[in-house]
This record gives C-alpha cells, sequence and structure tokens, in this order.
C-alpha cells in the first residue's frame, strides 16, 4: 500500500481525521445530515464522500477512513490521463463524427471545397471544409443512445473541446478545430469577451436609465435606429419613431476614396463610420419640430460613438441597448424587416439615392397598420401634431 498522506488540507477538503470521525459515526448508522452536522460540513459534502470513496472490495458499499483517504489521493493526482487517449474505438467515434465525409442521399462521398488548415480561423465569406461537423454536445449525448450497455463510450462535451484546443492533452489532431461550427482555433475566456464593452457607452447612457414614458408609448418623439447592411459595407440608416411608427431613412454613401487605401486612423471610408452617421442622423431629425425630438435608442454600435457631439447638435437623449439585446429595440427591428422587401441581403445599397430613400419611406408612412388602429404612421403623428397645438 502507498503510505498514506495524513497532512491537514485546505479547509474546502476532507481531512484523514474528519474521515475516521465519517466513519466511526456511520458505524454507528447515523444518518448523513446527523454525521453533517457533528463534523460541521454540509451534508452534500457527507453523501459524496459516502459515495465515491466507499470500499467496494467486499461487495458492499462499506465506508473506511484509509480506503477513503486512499481513493481521494489516487483522484487528486494530476496530470491524469485523457479518456480519449486511452480509448482508441471512443475516439475514433469522436473523430468521425466532427471530421466524417459529407455523403450523397445514396452513400456516395461529396468532397466539397478544398479548404486547407492554415491554423486559424477562417475569414468571413469563404469556403469551409465540408465535414460531418457534429458538435461536441451531440456526439456526447449520442453514445449513450448508440451504447446504452457500453459505459467505456462516456464522455463529455468540455473533454472533446479540451482534447481539441489543449493539445497537451494529447488525443484529437488540432486541425479539428476547423470542423467546428465556430472554426475557433482558440478559445476565448469569457472575461475577455465580457471586457469587450464599447468604450463610448457609460451607465449613464444605458437602456435602464431611459425616462419610463418612453416605454408605454404615449409621447411622441422617442425614436429608435439602427443600420441595414449590404453588398461591399454598404448601408442605410433607419429611425423609426415609438408611438407612430413613422419612419425616416438615412443616406450613408461611401465617402470618396472608399476603393482605395484607407488613412491610419481616419475615418470609415465605407459610408457608414461614425462621423457620417452623426452628421445623417443630425440633418434628418432636425427637420422634425423640438417636441419629436426627445429620445434616441441605438445598439452598441460604433457608428455611434459620436453620441455626445449628436446630442449637443440635435437635443436628443441618446440611450444604448444591452449587448445581444436586439428586441429591446422591437418596433425598429420590425421595421428593418419590413425594409428587406425593398432593400434585400446581398444588395448593393449605395446605389439607392435621396429620392429612392423618401419613396420608401413614404411607401411605409402611408401603409396602415393594426397596432395603429389602421391608421397610417403619417396620419397619427400628424393627429399627434394637431393635438399637441
Amino acid at each position: 500500500m502507498p503510505p498514506l498522506t495524513l497532512d491537514e488540507p485546505l479547509g474546502r477538503y476532507l481531512s484523514f481525521a474528519e474521515r475516521e470521525e465519517i466513519a466511526l459515526l456511520r458505524a454507528q448508522q447515523l444518518g448523513v445530515r446527523e454525521i453533517a452536522r457533528a463534523i460541521g460540513r454540509d451534508a452534500s459534502t457527507i453523501s459524496r464522500e459516502l459515495r465515491r470513496n466507499a470500499a467496494t472490495r467486499s461487495g458492499r458499499m462499506d465506508y473506511r477512513a484509509s480506503v477513503a483517504q486512499w481513493h481521494a489521493e489516487r483522484q487528486a493526482r494530476r496530470p491524469k490521463a485523457a479518456k480519449l487517449a486511452g480509448n482508441d474505438r471512443l475516439r475514433e467515434y469522436v473523430t468521425e463524427r466532427l471530421a466524417g465525409r459529407v455523403t450523397a442521399p445514396d452513400g456516395r462521398p461529396i468532397a466539397g471545397p478544398q479548404v486547407p488548415w492554415r491554423k486559424r480561423r477562417h475569414g468571413p465569406r469563404q469556403d469551409r471544409r465540408w465535414a460531418t461537423a457534429w458538435s461536441p454536445e451531440q456526439i456526447a449525448h449520442r453514445l449513450p443512445v448508440e451504447f446504452p450497455d457500453d459505459e467505456s463510450m462516456r464522455v463529455s462535451h468540455e473533454a472533446i473541446y479540451q482534447s481539441i484546443y489543449v493539445q497537451g492533452r494529447g488525443a484529437l489532431r488540432r486541425e479539428l478545430a476547423a470542423c467546428l461550427r465556430s472554426g475557433r482555433v482558440l478559445r476565448v475566456p469569457r472575461a475577455r469577451v465580457r471586457g469587450r464593452g464599447k468604450k463610448f457607452v457609460t451607465p449613464e447612457v444605458m437602456i435602464s436609465e431611459r425616462p419610463a414614458e418612453v416605454e408605454d408609448r404615449a409621447v411622441p418623439g422617442h425614436w429608435e435606429g439602427d443600420l441595414i447592411l449590404g453588398l461591399g459595407s454598404s448601408a442605410i440608416g433607419t429611425l423609426v419613431e415609438r408611438a407612430t411608427r413613422f419612419t425616416m431613412l438615412l443616406e450613408l454613401p461611401p465617402m470618396p476614396g472608399h476603393d482605395g487605401s484607407r488613412t491610419k486612423n481616419g475615418p470609415a471610408m465605407a459610408g457608414h463610420g461614425a462621423e457620417a452617421v452623426r452628421d445623417a442622423i443630425a440633418a434628418q431629425i432636425t427637420t422634425l419640430p423640438e417636441a419629436l425630438r426627445r429620445t434616441l435608442t441605438w445598439d452598441q454600435g460604433a457608428e455611434m460613438a459620436q453620441h455626445v457631439a449628436l446630442r449637443v447638435d440635435t437635443g436628443l437623449e441618446i440611450y444604448f441597448c444591452d449587448p445581444h439585446s436586439p428586441w429591446q429595440r422591437g418596433t425598429n427591428e420590425n421595421t428593418n424587416g419590413l425594409l428587406r422587401q425593398y432593400f434585400p441581403k446581398g444588395t448593393d445599397l449605395s446605389r439607392h439615392g435621396r429620392d429612392e430613400l423618401d419613396a420608401v419611406a413614404a411607401a411605409l408612412n402611408t401603409r396602415p397598420r393594426k397596432t395603429l388602429g389602421w391608421r397610417t404612421p403619417g396620419e397619427a403623428l400628424q393627429d399627434h401634431l394637431l393635438s399637441a397645438q
């Protein structure tokens, strides 16, 4: 027998003295909660200890302090051998589901695009390698279905990810990362992702600080905005009034020199940079009476980095949605869906001039809406203006 370690462990781990006390109390037929109260531990800790570190050689779940200590030290040894490294059959199953060939319904293999492994993530709008491409979670949950009686054919999805990303675990080839849906060749810590917030968005301009009157849509003048993007970095800005659904479109043509080289730290040549969006919103919104210029809610896009200057120029109080929360601008999202009838995805939006944008906006503003009692947004806005006068 290897020598037992009798050193006192950290407080979160059971010591050998505590295991001796558990064994004595267990021999007195005391329950889990009574043992936990006696030694000052949680009942879940005692239950887990009795289940994991029991002596099973006799065919029963007996508990002995020396055997439990040996089990605990054996399980604590690091590094541990990866399960996929020691089970060839399991490793082949996982590899086949990750990188297996795509086949036609008649079983004929389909090669797909030939994409070399460059040890980095695929770029946007580029060919990717065709493979079976099951996710690690799908593989982990499919194993008990296909091998219900074989406990050796079990692996967690986290073990699969670690075998791909941590080559020291040594089981799966690194290039299998190209078969993951994200195509990511390195794991990104969540803390790093959380730190990617826009520097110009402060707690004072978050949607949680927006006045309560905006939510009930009783008062006009509260707007929601966004960009719809097209081919070649073309874009059109959209502004929608929450109470009346009145829509205005912003023309964002490419700046001179868009096809050439961009000056380092210069403005965005595509036409929807911070300065261009600020000027377009200011030019469009200032055509309205001051009573209709109360607030503007936008997502956390870099095109609103000049929001402080925009507030000074127009008098709008500007607020930002939470990250990945487009539903907080539901009116604008719905309108963008309607606009895609006129400006489909994958088309060049820069070819539409001011006259065409005004025509599309007029088409939406003269379309009756169920939510307005079958009035048009133009009529609803006119009623608000007349009542204000």
